[in-house]
């Protein structure tokens, strides 16, 4: 029962639940581009993370200085009510709006992105 209910939990905010459909879309994504698709700060970003991440419906592999996201082993608990999600939400302007946003963001390279979101002096372009 715990595990449902931190389930539920996990789900029951917007902005996760947006998380987790960009999921649905795509295998994994990137924190920053998390944090273009949902246009809020990286710290809420990753607090948003954690719950997901707690709740086991998303794990993070590091790569060099970016962090990606994907689905955790609890999406196989949590699939019917994933299922019903998306199902529900197919009609949503907002979701879609989303994913025709995340074709954007995932086009764009992740430095780019970091460049965009904190200034040039974090990801500073490489000479050729």
């Amino acid at each position: 029962m715990d595990k449902l209910t931190r389930i539920l939990k996990a789900l029951s905010d917007k902005n996760r639940l947006r998380i987790m459909t960009a999921l649905m879309a795509h295998d994994e994504l990137c924190a920053c581009q998390l944090t273009e698709l949902l246009g809020i700060t990286g710290a809420t970003v990753s607090r948003h993370l954690g719950v997901l991440s707690n709740a086991d419906l998303v794990q993070s592999r590091k790569d060099g200085r970016w962090v990606y996201y994907r689905h955790g082993k609890g999406v196989e608990f949590a699939a019917p009510v994933l299922e019903w999600i998306k199902n529900n939400t197919l009609d949503s302007v907002d979701l879609q709006s989303d994913l025709e946003l995340l074709k954007n963001i995932t086009a764009c390279d992740p430095e780019e992105l970091c460049r965009k979101q904190r200034g040039a002096a974090c990801c500073p372009k490489k000479e050729a």
